[in-house]
């Protein structure tokens, strides 16, 4: 019998021991300071899943990295146009499936339309979050050297003879053709979305006619420590990126006299969509994300903590009361008013605009 049990356990020694449950893990890829660390722990903690969270600074990095396909990604942003609408189209994304999506029903209708040019019958996104684009400014330092210089208007930066007064105290781009060429058109009087090759050839010129007052071109995501640290004096850039340069600016004990202006011809709003790649290797966590970070109080950590406007009405009750009084994150209904957005241009269009843009960088 001794040997008999000896011979059991030796077998039951040899038998292969269950490895544990390996823990699942969602792959999220979003813009560069963008979310509420607490709503990713908070995720985590409630269902288990570990995220792995990458960040870009431009959606032409997003485009390079899911063009090739297999990126490994189950959730990205894209924002609305062109590269959300370009990636729908294209089959790159997958429809949602709003059974799994419960809190979909709390996305503000009238935002929801007007993403919907660019995703009929809203099929392939959530909205994140939205913005502008406009300028951010130090006006006592503009005045310092341009006292009649209009602060409310893209002439500020694009008339050659204001940006080469204020050019001593720093002009600076963002690195983004996609944004900036829309607004240069609308400043022009043209069309937005205009693919007529001598409108391109006007909004270039613009750019052209200012580069040697621009000290710099870059990304969106060096802007905001910029201005924070108060690098420049006009930038043309995202809304969120200035309010967040201030809110810094004041945290770190600096009066920073930085406000933002949308240009009285109008400025381009975009979208920011919350999307699941077509190759998502986990498309069920990815929808589960998605419905968490549309539940009110999750979304209205994320417009406290970087400064956007969220699409859930019901998150106001959550935000703080100077987030929702501030009219550089959420708009008057006036400049709502006057504001565009923008579409997709064809390819010859989008590759002439890449050459103008690349032509812009350069200085030549």
């Amino acid at each position: 019998m001794t040997l008999l049990r000896a011979l059991f356990l030796l077998l039951a020694l040899a038998a292969p021991v269950p490895a544990p449950a390996q823990q699942p893990v969602l792959n999220v890829y979003n813009w560069t300071d963008y979310i509420d660390p607490q709503a990713i722990e908070g995720f985590q903690r409630e269902t288990g899943i570990r995220v792995r969270y990458d960040v870009f600074d431009s959606l032409e990095t997003l485009e390079g990295k899911l063009s090739a396909g297999r990126s490994g990604y189950d959730v990205i942003v894209p924002t609305s146009e062109p590269s959300f609408a370009r990636l729908a189209r294209a089959g790159a994304l997958r429809p949602l499936d709003r059974a799994a999506i419960p809190n979909w029903s709390g996305q503000d209708p009238a935002l929801l339309a007007q993403v919907a040019s660019s995703d009929p019958g809203n099929r392939f996104g959530a909205i994140y979050l939205w913005g502008t684009i406009g300028m951010g400014l130090r006006p006592d330092r503009i005045r310092a050297l341009a006292p009649d210089a209009p602060l409310d208007s893209l002439d500020l930066i694009l008339r050659p003879e204001n940006a080469s007064r204020i050019a001593r105290c720093g002009i600076a781009i963002m690195d983004s053709g996609i944004d900036i060429i829309p607004s240069v058109l609308r400043w022009l009087g043209k069309d937005p979305n205009s693919a007529d090759a001598a409108d391109q050839r006007a909004a270039e010129a613009a750019l052209l006619a200012i580069r040697p007052h621009v000290r710099a071109i870059i990304p969106s995501s060096a802007i905001t420590d910029a201005l924070a640290q108060g690098e420049y004096c006009a930038v043309l850039t995202y809304s969120g990126d200035v309010v967040q340069a201030r809110t810094r600016a004041e945290t770190a004990g600096r009066d920073s006299g930085l406000t933002y202006a949308q240009p009285r011809q109008g400025a381009q709003v975009w979208f920011d969509m919350l999307a699941i790649p077509a190759d998502a290797p986990n498309p069920e966590a990815a929808q589960r994300f998605i419905d968490y970070m549309l539940r009110p109080e999750v979304i209205a950590g994320v417009t406290n903590q970087v400064r956007y406007p969220n699409a859930v009405p019901a998150s106001r009750q959550h935000l703080r009361p100077e987030v929702v009084a501030d009219p550089n994150v959420y708009p008057s209904p006036e400049a709502v008013a006057r504001a565009f957005t923008v579409a997709a241009p064809g390819p010859a269009a989008e590759r002439a605009r890449a050459r103008s843009w690349s032509r812009f960088k350069a200085g030549r």
